[in-house]
């Protein structure tokens, strides 16, 4: 089996988080411990997520949320053969941490699926969209959800498991599941992604 790398944002991912009831219920998950979780540096945090890519026996499959989804496709930029596919929560806004649009704007050679929110404070709906384009991401509007932690209620969250379930098989959500029509992602080939809506 290989292992999830589970990539928390600002502050990690506190023991309510639906990250750390992401982790007791997928199996092999691994958390990338950053050193410092309250000074947010791209060069630094996406160098920490790299060697944990680096040292993985296998490819890997990654679940990041806000801050650590710029740090994760930072990384897997760099090391795109380390990387099998891309859970991509609730991205937070590259300008609000000075990170320019080219430095993490490039389009992902893996399947990757951004989930977004309508009343995101981290990040506007439109410009989740632009970045799951840029990445050639799926992504999925889950409605008014907040920033996707604590705050907005998520602890547990099955769907977000099902999500990731979806994006490894490459599956179709079925219609009328109540946050996507349609989902088609990728191959390594890069040639067949696309926008959930």
């Amino acid at each position: 089996m290989n292992t999830t790398l589970v990539i928390p944002g600002l502050h990690g991912s506190g023991p309510a988080h639906w990250q750390t009831w992401f982790e007791s219920t997928v199996a092999d998950c691994r958390r990338v411990e950053q050193p410092d979780w309250g000074l947010p540096s791209l060069p630094h945090w996406a160098a920490c997520v790299g060697d944990h890519l680096r040292a993985a026996a296998r490819p890997v499959w990654i679940v990041a949320h806000s801050f650590g989804c710029l740090a994760a496709v930072a990384a897997a930029q760099r090391e795109p053969g380390h990387v099998l596919g891309a859970l991509l929560v609730a991205p937070a806004d590259p300008r609000r941490f000075g990170v320019s649009a080219e430095t993490i704007g490039k389009s992902l050679p893996f399947p990757s699926l951004v989930i977004a929110s309508e009343n995101d404070p981290w990040l506007g709906l439109d410009s989740a969209a632009a970045l799951a384009a840029g990445w050639r991401s799926g992504w999925v509007n889950i409605g008014r959800a907040g920033h996707i932690n604590v705050d907005s209620g998520f602890g547990p969250w099955p769907e977000g498991v099902g999500f990731f379930s979806n994006l490894r098989r490459g599956a179709r959500p079925s219609p009328g599941s109540g946050t996507a029509a349609r989902l088609r992602l990728s191959n390594n080939d890069g040639d067949s992604h696309a926008a959930l809506v």
